[in-house]
This record gives structure tokens, C-alpha cells and sequence, in this order.
């Protein structure tokens, strides 16, 4: 439960940088997103250029509150099926990606 909690607050704590692109945000995109994350959410050293790139489009394309929810929620869904992610690493991904969200991601809840 605790993965969920923080799943969606790392989202959402993502998308508070104004986006440059606008698009509905789909679950389908927001795996194709962050897929590419997994290794290093789960214990690699560095995120791969594939998951930065992923965390910078989806953070462009949840540009409205009803994206962000909707991305959240896909989160929450995605969240149940991976085990062993590291919530400190999670924390981390955002600045290690060069993606300023302007406050510190933690565990909530």
C-alpha cells in the first residue's frame, strides 16, 4: 500500500513543472513512460537516457489537472504488479533525470 501511496505522490510531484506540450495522458503512455525505469528503480546504478526520456514526456504531457489524475491513478494500477522498488531511488529520479520539480519527493501517508 505504502508503493502506491508513494507512486502517485512522486507523480504528482513530477508534474508540477509547467509542461511544454499538451496531450491526454493515457495509462498506455504513462507505462511506455516509465517502463524504462524499472532497472534502476529497482537497484541499477544509474537511470538509462531511455528512462529520463520517459520522465520528461510524461512530465510535458500531463499538462492539466485531469492528466495528472489520470496519470496518478495509472500509477496506483501499475504500482501493484512491481515489487522491490527502492522508494529512495524513486525519490531521487526526477534530479538524477534533470527534471526540476522544485521540492523533495517523499513517502506519504
Amino acid at each position: 500500500m505504502a508503493v502506491l501511496k508513494w507512486a502517485c505522490a512522486i507523480f504528482a510531484c513530477m508534474m508540477v513543472v509547467a509542461p511544454h506540450a499538451k496531450a491526454a495522458v493515457t495509462c498506455a503512455t504513462v507505462s511506455k513512460s516509465l517502463v524504462p525505469c524499472i532497472a534502476y528503480l529497482e537497484g541499477g546504478s544509474t537511470p538509462t537516457s531511455g528512462c529520463c526520456n520517459g520522465v520528461k514526456t510524461l512530465n510535458s504531457l500531463a499538462s492539466t489537472p485531469a492528466d495528472r489524475r489520470t496519470a496518478c491513478g495509472c500509477l496506483k494500477s501499475a504500482a501493484t504488479s512491481f515489487e522491490g522498488i527502492d522508494i529512495g531511488k524513486a525519490a531521487q529520479l526526477p534530479t538524477k533525470c534533470g527534471v526540476n520539480i522544485g521540492y523533495t519527493i517523499g513517502q506519504i501517508g
